[in-house]
């Protein structure tokens, strides 16, 4: 499940006009005490900060280290940095330290219905004025503010928010948690 906190915007958005992410996208990743077959929040922090220095090392020098907690997601990177997400060098970097990847860091595919519910989500968002809103990819994120150039407009977040809480029905079908 992805989880908003902080923004009652459906999961994997960004709601901040500065360029940052209040939404903070995670996944359902093993979790433990340590002592079980889980991995400890310990061990989950420290092979996400082997990710990053791997990310960084291979061309994408401005990769992130993980929050506090420990997590890492492809949401936060794509709506809460100035990273492109979709350019060669990230692609490639991922591909090198793939193995390195943290639990939960590319998140999960949408079910068919999921997927059906995400493309009604995008058609209300655009239905309520960001034109410019693209059909998420299965796998992707339900909202990636890279991909919509009117959100870095004057305005253009408000517009995008106010549309988000328009549609949150439907993100919350394509299995968005979080808002109010």
């Amino acid at each position: 499940m992805i989880s908003a906190s902080c923004s009652n915007a459906p999961a994997g958005t960004s709601t901040g006009s500065s360029g940052g992410n209040t939404a903070a996208a995670t996944q359902n990743a093993p979790a433990g005490t340590g002592t079980g077959g889980g991995i400890s929040t310990t061990a989950t922090r420290e092979q996400a900060v082997k990710f990053a220095e791997c990310m960084r090392k291979n061309g994408v020098k401005e990769f992130p280290d993980p929050d506090a907690s420990g997590q890492l997601t492809i949401d936060a990177i794509a709506n809460g940095s100035s990273l492109d997400t979709n350019s060669a060098a990230f692609k490639q970097s991922i591909s090198v330290c793939k193995d390195l990847e943290p639990p939960g860091f590319t998140g999960g595919k949408r079910s068919p219905e999921q997927q059906n519910a995400a493309l009604k989500f995008a058609q209300c968002i655009r239905d309520n004025g960001v034109k410019d809103f693209p059909d998420p990819a299965n796998g992707e994120p339900l909202v990636d503010t890279n991909r919509i150039p009117s959100s870095a407009r004057d305005g253009g977040m408000s517009i995008l928010n106010a549309a988000m809480q328009k549609c949150r029905g439907l993100g919350a079908n394509a299995g968005a948690s979080g808002g109010q």
